[in-house]
């Protein structure tokens, strides 16, 4: 673990019993990050402002501004707003790049395009050959997927990182600190087992066993590349893990 001198935490909003933090959890302690879960699906909740190091908006089965089934949305959007005037370091998987990008001005549309699920090729842009999380990754890394929803546009001056065939927007980055991805890093092979198969079925794609096989295929590469972004996005967090006042300072 690399020794910090200090205790930063991680905000975390999880929307739903199957959208943990998952191996990013430990990731973030080998650097000397605390993952502070808020668990908004069963009920906790949200502060008014955001004190920690950095905030973290996990993935669900909703729309960024699907308000009524998940009324803890507009509070996660104002962390998400506060987040970005403050420079706090921001990371949104799956639903939350999407609720990153639709706060930041760009364009989120459900069942949008072709579905996504298991390990998938990604392909990076030039743009994350600077990057402080993509630099130097693999030009194709291989990442779990698992959406039909989809950013259709991204905000004015979003520094686009890649792509895959299916679904252009897979990773960008707003500003100097806030990154969303369409895929999923934080989660696992095995994971795979417990998907619902009509939902595949119903969406035109194979069994749960035959993604896990070719997840399980990928999965040294994938957890390679995933812990080294994890890793450079707790030492941002750990950076300057002092609280700031109402959140909007840095």
């Amino acid at each position: 673990m690399k020794d910090t001198g200090t205790t930063a935490t991680a905000l975390v909003v999880q929307h739903d019993s199957g959208g943990g933090l998952g191996r990013w959890t430990a990731w973030l302690a080998e650097r000397g990050v605390t993952a502070r879960v808020v668990r908004a699906h069963e009920g906790d909740p949200l502060p008014d402002r955001l004190e920690d190091s950095a905030l973290i908006v996990l993935g669900g089965a909703f729309l960024p501004d699907d308000d009524v089934r998940a009324p803890w949305l507009p509070a996660t959007r104002e962390l998400v707003r506060q987040a970005l005037a403050a420079r706090t370091p921001v990371f949104g998987i799956c639903l939350g790049g999407q609720l990153l990008a639709q706060v930041a001005g760009g364009e989120v549309r459900g069942n949008h395009g072709t579905p996504e699920f298991g390990s998938t090729r990604l392909d990076l842009r030039p743009e994350a050959a600077d990057d402080p999380l993509f630099h130097g990754l693999p030009a194709h890394p291989s990442a779990i997927e698992n959406h039909v929803d989809a950013v259709t546009a991204l905000p004015a001056g979003a520094h686009w990182l890649a792509r895959s065939e299916d679904c252009p927007y897979q990773a960008f980055r707003i500003g100097s600190a806030a990154w969303g991805v369409q895929f999923h890093p934080e989660t696992t092979a095995e994971r795979i087992r417990g998907w619902n198969r009509d939902r595949l079925h119903r969406n035109g794609a194979p069994d749960p066993e035959t993604l896990h096989a070719r997840a399980v295929r990928d999965e040294p590469g994938a957890t390679a590349t995933w812990r080294t972004v994890a890793h450079r996005f707790a030492d941002l967090a750990a950076r300057d893990p002092a609280p700031r006042p109402g959140g909007v300072t840095r």
